[in-house]
């Protein structure tokens, strides 16, 4: 695996380069990267909502934390979310003094590249977030790995902040798996008292700010086109950033 940056993408190393990478790279050059994204979007599949859903109750605001690959792409859809004031890719699962993009990047410190949803639990509910992050995040059946990142540190998890959220997200597994709702066993984890760290500020609206990025193109763009056509009640074009909810604290 070798690490690269270009003058596209500011600051410190960014992401692994694959041999399939560079292929797509260059297939995107001839035009044909984008139709490999847009048939992506079609293999999506809308998932039923949770038979278990968290009560709303009277807060305005709730954190749910979510792992499923490079935190790029997650961060980027739940940014379009309505009812979603904040999304913050991060690591969770290892110690503080490990949550750093090069340690995280060996596979040995036990965090996962995860994001920090910060969200209205009166406008939508803990249920309809995982109902998103299994439908369009990520593909819950790939185990250690999401599409070309290979590693636990690309795991899918779920952080649960609360004993509420971990019984919703552990009936909604077990209600999917019955309902063979993949031709493959989820091995999403649900990982109960694991705190959150913030990534480096480099990372923060990484797809937002680097839309023609290859492997955003490639991997991540087709997540927002899903979450589109199957969440169009609950997508918003108009993505919710970092910097923003920064500035307006």
């Amino acid at each position: 695996m070798f690490r690269h940056r270009t003058a596209s993408t500011p600051g410190p190393i960014v992401r692994y380069r694959r041999p399939v990478l560079v292929f797509m790279m260059l297939l995107g050059l001839a035009g044909i990267g984008l139709r490999v994204s847009s048939s992506a979007a079609e293999d999506a599949r809308l998932l039923p909502p949770p038979a278990l859903d968290a009560p709303a109750g009277r807060a305005n605001s709730a954190v749910a934390v979510f792992a499923g690959g490079c935190f790029w792409g997650v961060q980027g859809v739940f940014q379009h979310v309505e009812g979603v004031s904040n999304a913050v890719s991060g690591y969770a699962g290892g110690d503080a003094s490990t949550a750093q993009y090069e340690r995280v990047g060996s596979g040995t410190t036990g965090h996962a590249e995860s994001v920090q949803v910060t969200f209205d639990p009166r406008k939508i509910s803990y249920g309809r977030l995982l109902q998103i992050f299994f439908s369009v995040a990520h593909d819950p059946t790939e185990l250690n790995r999401q599409g070309p990142d290979v590693g636990t540190q690309y795991r899918s998890a779920i952080f649960p902040t609360d004993l509420e959220q971990a019984r919703v997200a552990k009936a909604y597994i077990a209600q999917l798996n019955q309902a063979h709702a993949f031709d493959e066993a989820i091995v999403t984890r649900v990982e109960p008292d694991r705190a959150f760290y913030p990534a480096e500020s480099y990372h923060q609206d990484f797809l937002t700010r680097h839309p023609t990025y290859p492997y955003i193109v490639v991997n991540d763009l087709p997540k927002i086109a899903q979450l589109k056509r199957l969440f169009p009640d609950s997508y918003r074009a108009d993505p919710v950033l970092v910097a923003s909810a920064r500035s307006s604290n």
